[in-house]
Order: structure tokens, then C-alpha cells, then sequence
């Protein structure tokens, strides 16, 4: 089978100057290979010399490239190819000709200054929270009350801010004015939809305030539309129609890893049935869409602000917040959706209201969650039913409107409504 050009996977038909963009792009962001003698197609074509050409590969990097990046060079006499593997480099940026890359799904293209910049500090192995804050004329009242709540001190003296390391040698870090009471940050934009999305029923904005102050006003929002109370016999029941403990997750983990020096609000728009949280920017450099969705590994863009949020308990764990999201939906049939493209990263977090039907018809719902679109046999394969029952549960989801179907014949498929 074919493998068509990808992030990572670049194809080349003969060697030009074009492919040492996409070095620097590979260096940049990301190991990749650049398969010569490869067509657009993945169909291989040829290189008449695949040795010599190594020898060529190798001269135009390093008189191009600034720094030279490490590579490997294997030429495939036999087939007249040559696969060139770039390695992700510490010492970014890594230009050619002047201009650092990035790869966008299958083509290479400049980076733009803000993201020339994130590279600059990268290479530097310096953050953004962790630079001397422009604006210095600073306070800290909200975060004195969460640390006096939450630390048992007294009060938020100048030592502590040394030690959360939001108080340097030169003033206050970029950390230090995110969580100041006034600062010139962007915010959080959160609106309640109504039937449609050119109905607004309520809206929060808070920007350029704390960063603790956005976390809050946003779970204060929450609250007014998914809480409520229900009678247990004598007593009372709080209950959310959509788990708290996963939207305060997905709120700071928005705040947490949004890219501040962007001048874009974390959106949160509020529907009947789900709440969606858009966070700025995309995943930090070094981390990959399956380690961010599987909490393989955690990469911090803001470890500052990372650990004033941990410290103060609005994350429970780095590198666990997916985990939580997940675990807060293990009894739902609803499951939330993560979504990574672009500059963006999306939670989407349903409503858990319960389901009343068949066992069967519950296990195919739970098969279908998340968005995905599967088949008949392939849901049997998910759910272990037998093929009358799973017909049986997909034919009665079918006339409560739960699921739609989708083609016909055996390209017949199923997802939630």
C-alpha cells in the first residue's frame, strides 16, 4: 500500500533546492523523512546515481542550513532511491536561507513571527511565562487569597514570589503578570447559545485580569446553567448535568497551555447539550496529538503558570488532565471529544443525561461515542453483540432518532445523532 505524503513523510523526484524547507521544518518541529526519487504519489521513479546524490544532499544542507541539523542519509541503490531522516534539533530555530519552516499536513511553509519567536526561546530553553514582564506595576490580590486559602501562609510576600518563580533578578516574569489582578493578557470569552448560534442568551468576558479570576468566573458560569437540585427522599441533591470536575480540567488546561503572546481569547460557548472549551494555539512543540490525547507524556509551554495552578489545585496533576476528563465520563454514554488542528485545541464535554434503553442499544451507543462512524460488523466487533443483536439495538436507535445511518448496501454505517 501506498503511504501518501504526510507531516512527516515528504516525497521528492529528484533532488532540488525546494526539499531543504522541509529540512528546516523537521529540525524545527519534529523528525520527518524526504523520500528522493519518490513521485507526488508515493509511486517510486527513480534516481539514476542514488550515491551521488547523497554526496549532493549532504553539500546543500550544510552550506544552506544554519545550524546544520543532524540527519541520516540511506541511499537504496536497487530501487534508485535515497531516504534523508531529519531529527528534531535543540538549537532552533534552524533557517534556510534566513526563514525557519513548519510543516502544515503535507506541504512546508514559514513560520510566522510569533512562531519565530516561540523557536528563538525554545533553542534558548527558555518559556515565555518565564521572561521579565513588560509591565511591571503589578498586584497580586486574587492570588494572595488563593495562596493564603490554599498554602496556609499569612501573606504573599516577596520570597514566595521568588519561589514560585514569578519574581526574578530583573522584576516580575510574564508568570507573575498572568496571575496579576490587572495585566494586558487576553482572557476568556464564554457564551450561552440558544436554539441556534445567532441567539445569545448570556455572556462573561473577562480579560486582562488574572488568569485565577478567568478559571473562576468561567466555573461560576457554569454552574448557572448546568447545576441544579433534585429531591432524594428528605435531602436535597446537587447535581451537574455536565461533570464540573472535567470542565474545571479542560478550563486549566486551556489557561495553562494556551499560548499567551497570541491576542486571542480561550472561547467557551455553552449549548443544552454540550460545552465546547477552544484554547489558542496548538499543542507545544514536542508533543504529538496521540501522546497529548493518550497523557503519554506532558510538555508544559507555561511551567510557571503550570505549577501556580497545581499549587493551588486547579490541576490535580501535569500530564493528567485528559485522564481526568476521561475518567469523569467512564459512567456516560456521552464521551467527550478532543479535537487538535491548526492553531486551536477543542474539548467538547456533552451533557451526561442517562439513556433509557436496552443494554445492547446502550453498548452501541457507547461504541459510536466520540464521533466516530463505524459499521455494522465493525460495532459487532467493538461491543462482542451477535449480529441479530446488534441489528436488533441499531434498528431501534434508528426509530428514537439516536443514531442516523449512513449509505447503503455494504457501505452502510452508523454514527450518533
Amino acid at each position: 500500500m501506498v503511504v501518501r505524503e504526510s507531516p512527516t513523510v515528504e516525497y521528492k523526484e529528484s533532488v532540488t533546492p525546494t526539499f531543504l524547507k522541509t529540512v528546516s521544518a523537521y529540525a524545527n518541529y519534529g523528525t520527518g523523512k524526504i523520500e528522493f526519487g519518490v513521485d507526488d504519489e508515493g509511486v517510486v521513479v527513480g534516481l539514476a546515481d542514488p550515491v551521488a546524490e547523497c554526496l549532493r544532499i549532504e553539500n546543500m544542507i550544510n552550506d544552506s542550513l544554519d545550524p546544520a541539523p543532524r540527519y541520516t542519509l540511506e541511499p537504496d541503490e536497487k530501487h534508485g532511491t535515497v531516504i534523508l531522516t531529519v531529527y528534531e534539533g535543540q538549537d532552533k530555530p534552524y533557517r534556510s536561507k534566513g526563514k525557519a519552516y513548519r510543516r502544515n499536513d503535507s506541504a512546508t511553509v514559514e513560520v510566522d513571527r510569533f512562531e519565530y519567536g516561540r523557536l528563538t526561546l525554545e533553542g534558548s530553553n527558555v518559556t515565555f511565562d518565564a521572561l521579565t514582564s513588560a509591565r511591571q506595576d503589578l498586584s497580586f490580590h486574587t492570588l494572595e487569597h488563593k495562596c493564603v486559602e490554599h498554602l496556609g501562609i499569612s501573606e504573599l510576600t516577596s520570597d514566595i514570589l521568588r519561589t514560585l518563580r514569578l519574581l526574578g533578578k530583573d522584576g516580575y516574569t510574564n508568570a507573575a503578570a498572568i496571575l496579576a489582578d490587572k495585566n494586558d493578557f487576553p482572557g476568556i470569552d464564554c457564551v450561552r447559545f440558544g436554539d441556534t448560534e445567532d441567539v445569545i442568551l448570556d455572556r462573561e468576558a473577562a480579560t486582562n485580569v488574572s488568569a485565577i479570576e478567568q478559571a473562576d468566573r468561567a466555573v461560576a458560569m457554569f454552574a448557572r446553567y448546568y447545576r441544579y437540585e433534585r429531591i432524594e427522599g428528605m435531602e436535597r441533591v446537587q447535581t451537574d448535568r455536565i461533570p464540573l470536575e472535567a470542565f474545571r480540567e479542560a478550563v486549566a488546561n486551556a489557561l495553562v497551555h494556551r499560548t499567551w503572546d497570541v491576542r486571542a481569547n480561550v472561547q467557551i460557548a455553552l449549548y443544552d447539550d454540550r460545552v465546547v472549551v477552544t484554547s489558542p494555539g496548538s499543542l507545544p512543540a514536542g508533543l504529538t496529538t496521540e501522546q497529548y490525547l493518550y497523557g503519554q507524556i506532558s510538555v508544559l509551554r507555561n511551567p510557571i503558570v503550570a505549577e501556580a495552578f497545581l499549587k493551588l489545585d486547579y490541576i490535580e496533576k501535569f500530564g493528567t488532565g485528559i485522564a481526568r476528563i476521561r475518567r469523569a465520563y467512564r459512567d456516560s454514554i456521552n464521551q467527550p471529544i478532543f479535537d487538535v488542528r491548526g492553531g486551536m485545541v477543542a474539548v467538547t464535554l456533552p451533557v451526561t443525561d442517562a439513556f433509557e434503553g436496552s443494554e445492547e442499544e446502550v453498548q452501541v451507543l457507547k461504541a459510536l461515542s466520540g464521533g466516530r462512524i463505524m459499521s455494522r460488523s465493525e460495532i459487532e466487533k467493538q461491543t462482542g453483540l451477535s449480529r441479530m443483536r446488534t441489528l436488533a439495538a441499531l434498528e431501534s436507535l434508528l426509530e428514537r432518532n439516536a443514531i442516523v445511518r449512513q449509505g447503503t448496501g455494504r457501505a452502510t454505517k452508523y454514527e450518533r445523532s
